[in-house]
């Protein structure tokens, strides 16, 4: 009688193989996060007629803007950092996180605009100032 091989005797080798070929193919797809530090000048606006072209409450990328919102409004060249809609910053000297959900017009370099909901006072005591932001840049 002729003995038969168990169907299974060759699994660990193509659950190894199998493992092998996934574990790679996670390598080659993983990310990683880099956080940038950015020296920029940041000034402040507000959701007010003669600030915006259109209405003042809605963003550049049609984000609605409320009063009481961490948002700020990023000048062209940071959006090539990373700076891309929905992104989360971190900037020195303020508490929390500010989202972008705006971006300026492209005369502006290195520059962030902070929204201060209706509260033209608060925008204009800002003023202009430097301020270093930190940002999550992803690497592929």
């Amino acid at each position: 009688m002729k003995k038969l091989r168990p169907a299974l005797a060759s699994t660990p080798v193509l659950v190894s193989l199998l493992c092998f070929s996934l574990s790679g193919a996670a390598l080659a797809t993983e990310r990683t996060d880099e956080v940038v530090k950015l020296k920029v000048t940041a000034t402040a606006y507000n959701s007010l007629p003669g600030q915006t072209v259109g209405n003042p409450s809605i963003g550049a990328w049609g984000h609605r803007l409320k009063p009481g919102m961490k948002a700020i409004a990023v000048s062209r060249d940071l959006l090539a950092m990373g700076l891309e809609p929905g992104a989360e910053v971190t900037i020195e000297g303020l508490p929390g996180r500010y989202k972008v959900l705006d971006k300026m017009g492209s005369r502006w370099r290195k520059k962030i605009d902070i929204y201060m909901g209706v509260d033209r006072d608060a925008a204009l005591e800002w003023g202009r100032r430097p301020v270093v932001i930190r940002f999550n840049s992803e690497n592929s």
